[in-house]
C-alpha cells in the first residue's frame, strides 16, 4: 500500500499524519502500541511527520487536548480493530469534530479494516453469529461514503460469511467490497480504485467489479 499512501499524502497537500489506533484498543494488551508503531514506521518511511493520537477510549475522544493533536494534521488515518468500538468512542466528540475540521480544510481521511468500515453509512452488527436466522443489527457509521456498507478484505472473506452483509444490508444501501491491498480513493460520486485488487459493488442491480485504475460513482 506504499504507493496508495504516497498518493494520499499528495492529495492532502502536506506531510503531517495523525494516526488513530482507537479501534485496536479492546483487542488486548500491546495491540494499540503495535498499531501505533507500525503506522509511525510506515508513514515516516514515506517522509511524513507522524503523531499517534492517544485516543484509546471515549473519555480520551471527549478530551479537547487530545482533539487538538489533529488540528495540525493533513492526513488522518484510522487503524484496524473493532469498528463498533471505534464508532461508539468517536461519535459526537471533539476528536471527531477535529477530523471533520481537517476535511473542511482540504485534508484527507483514510482508514484500513475497521477504520475503513466506519467511514460508510452503516457498520454491520457482529452479533449476527449469536442470532442465527435473524438479520444483522446495523449501527450508523459516519457516512463519509454515503449510502454504503464497506466490507474490507473482501477477497479474503468466505462468501458464506460475507453474504449476509451483501443481502441483508439496510434499505437503500449498497455494499462496497474492497479487496486486501486495495483502496477506493476520492469523494462521493467520484471514486477510483488503487492498489492490487478490485472493488466490488453490490446493490439492487447485482454486482459489479471495478479493477485498479477504474473510476466509479
Amino acid at each position: 500500500m506504499r504507493a496508495v499512501d504516497e498518493h494520499l499524502l499528495s492529495l492532502s497537500g502536506g506531510r503531517r499524519v495523525a494516526i488513530l489506533p482507537t479501534a485496536s484498543a479492546p483487542d488486548g494488551p500491546g495491540v494499540f502500541e503495535r498499531w501505533t508503531a507500525m503506522g509511525e514506521a510506515h508513514f515516516r518511511a514515506l517522509g511524513a511527520h507522524v503523531e499517534a493520537v492517544p485516543a484509546r477510549t471515549r473519555a480520551d475522544c471527549l478530551d479537547p487536548e487530545v482533539a487538538r493533536r489533529i488540528t495540525f494534521a493533513d492526513l488522518v488515518y484510522f487503524s484496524g480493530g473493532k469498528p463498533d468500538y471505534l464508532q461508539a468512542s468517536l461519535a459526537q466528540t471533539p476528536v471527531w469534530e477535529a477530523v471533520l475540521g481537517l476535511m473542511q480544510r482540504g485534508g484527507v481521511v483514510a482508514g484500513c479494516s475497521a477504520g475503513a468500515m466506519i467511514l460508510g453509512a452503516f457498520i454491520p452488527g457482529f452479533r449476527l453469529r449469536q442470532l442465527p436466522g435473524r438479520k444483522a443489527l446495523w449501527t450508523p457509521g459516519f457516512g463519509l461514503v454515503p449510502q454504503a456498507v464497506i466490507v474490507p478484505h473482501f477477497n479474503e472473506i468466505p462468501r458464506a460469511v460475507v453474504r449476509p452483509w451483501l443481502t441483508l444490508r439496510p434499505s437503500g444501501m449498497r455494499a462496497i467490497g474492497v479487496d486486501a491491498g486495495t483502496a477506493m480513493v476520492g469523494r462521493p460520486g467520484e471514486w477510483r480504485v488503487l492498489g492490487e485488487g478490485s472493488v466490488t459493488i453490490a446493490d439492487g442491480e447485482g454486482e459489479r467489479v471495478h479493477t485498479p485504475g477504474q473510476r466509479f460513482a
